[in-house]
């Protein structure tokens, strides 16, 4: 397991040296700028800036100096906030982990109930129901169902507010202020766990549909245990191995914001920030926030390896 491990760690240093290659040049290529887009500033101040941040320099240099600020941990210095880019991750990506984390239990819990009851209940009135809801919610773009969800909960009901994080002109402090903000993440929890329920619930139907086929369910029900020991404890456990992969790879999606529901309900996300970044061509910042993804996603990548390489040996990588 050692080795596995090693090796799985050196496989990381040349895809992370390739996602940094591709980053760099990318943004480098997109033509224009955060300084030549201010129109307030004079030809003077712009060569000086240009002079102050190394646009002058040739861009394989750049991207050395880069690449040689990140092995020391700095991800670059954002134009629009004048403030390092990791501070400037820092200061928003709690708020969207907050969001993304919630709803990324709701939606595992709700997709594993449904799936294993629509797998055990196959062909009935509730899977045939069951796929018609998660094909819908499948199909539906975020910011159209966003835009629904607020028109009725916040502008006909108005049980919850439409957006933003905490209530405008509000000074809460302790518990007010944990109950002002979990009221203002309802709505945008809601629309995340919506969209994201629909492709979890048909992937553990299925793989559900595989297991109760297998002779050790056979087995276990001629033992005469429980149809509810059956399937959760011998079923349910054998389902969840692939998902092993699947809930690795949502480590980046915690931290990497969701960038147009976060818009909608004016959530101070660092999905919004990354938007603006756009907008006003803040290339340190995206560049920066870009390799920090790319980071989490190999970390991913490594995380589900060991975690099946656990659960199953011969998966193994052989020395």
């Amino acid at each position: 397991m050692k080795g596995y491990v090693v090796k799985r760690l050196l496989y990381m240093i040349p895809t992370l040296f390739g996602a940094s290659i591709l980053i760099f040049f990318l943004y480098s290529l997109v033509p224009g700028n955060f300084i030549d887009a201010d129109q307030n500033l004079t030809a003077e101040r712009k060569a000086e800036l240009y002079e102050l941040h190394g646009y002058n320099e040739p861009v394989v240099i750049r991207y050395f100096i880069w690449l040689k600020n990140l092995l020391k941990g700095d991800l670059g210095y954002s134009l629009q906030f004048q403030l390092p880019v990791g501070e400037v991750i820092g200061n928003y990506i709690w708020s969207s982990f907050i969001v993304a984390l919630a709803s990324l239990i709701l939606t595992w819990l709700i997709a594993i109930l449904v799936g294993i009851i629509s797998a055990i209940r196959q062909y009935s009135i509730w899977d045939t129901f069951i796929t018609i809801i998660v094909f819908a919610a499948m199909a539906t773009p975020s910011f159209f169902l966003g835009l629904v969800i607020i028109k009725i909960f916040a502008v006909d009901l108005g049980w919850l507010p439409a957006g933003g994080m905490i209530t405008t002109g509000s000074n809460f402090t302790g518990w007010d202020y944990v109950k002002d903000v979990a009221e203002h993440m309802i709505l945008p929890v809601l629309v995340l766990t919506m969209l994201g329920i629909g492709g979890l619930t048909r992937y553990f139907r299925t793989n559900m549909l595989e297991v109760i086929k297998q002779d050790f369910m056979r087995t276990a029900r001629a033992k005469g245990l429980k149809e509810r020991v059956v399937i959760f404890k011998h079923g349910l456990r054998n389902a969840l191995l692939p998902a092993i992969t699947l809930f690795s790879f949502e480590l980046p999606a915690l931290f990497g914001g969701a960038i147009i529901t976060e818009q909608i309900f004016n959530w101070p996300g660092i999905g919004a920030i990354y938007m603006q970044a756009f907008s006003v061509r803040d290339y340190p910042l995206l560049m920066g926030f870009t390799m920090f993804i790319a980071v989490l996603t190999v970390l991913s990548n490594l995380l589900a390896d060991i975690l099946y390489g656990i659960a199953d040996p011969r998966v193994r990588v052989k020395k």
